[in-house]
């Protein structure tokens, strides 16, 4: 949600969100002021592109600079569907633990990124910061992690300048195969 925030004020955000039910996190991230549409996939453990493709119709992609899709909580399924995603970001909470690059290997080798979030509590669940990033740069050595707290703001910066920077770049990208 604070990314959405963060962003909505300058730039064209929306958001679509899978889960098994409810609208709880759809309502959630609409109180950013961006755009968001939950996809209750019932049973199915993952969202599939023609499921996001469906939930935007009708939507003027043209006014949107950012698409975020949090597909199902699930970290072994989610790996294997192409969504259409220009970037793929693995969300690790520190309350998940640090050993979760190891358990889920296929998570971290298809994102473009890790995020460390909820920082703030790290000392309360016991996060061994160290581990969890010896951990990633084991399972995928070089990817970039970013850590942050929402709550106290450190990192967003940091993730922010470079959410931007893949803007401009797919910008740029797009502007010169149009070209």
């Amino acid at each position: 949600t604070a990314t959405l925030r963060r962003l909505v004020d300058e730039h064209g955000v929306a958001a679509v969100v899978g889960d098994l039910a409810t609208e709880n996190d759809a309502v959630r991230l609409a109180s950013s002021g961006a755009r968001a549409k939950q996809i209750q996939t019932d049973s199915v453990c993952h969202l599939e592109a023609d499921m996001v493709a469906a939930a935007i119709d009708g939507w003027d992609l043209t006014q949107l600079d950012f698409l975020f899709i949090e597909n199902v909580g699930n970290l072994v399924c989610p790996t294997s569907w192409d969504l259409g995603e220009a970037l793929r970001v693995m969300l690790l909470a520190v309350t998940e633990g640090e050993d979760k690059p190891l358990k889920y290997p296929t998570l971290i080798n298809t994102a473009d990124v890790v995020v460390i979030s909820k920082l703030d509590l790290a000392a309360a669940v016991g996060f061994d910061r160290r581990l969890a990033l010896q951990n990633i740069q084991l399972v995928r050595p070089g990817i970039r992690v970013i850590e942050t707290s929402a709550k106290s703001g450190q990192g967003m910066e940091e993730w922010y300048e470079f959410l931007l920077q893949q803007f401009a770049a797919q910008r740029s990208a797009t502007q010169q195969s149009t070209s």
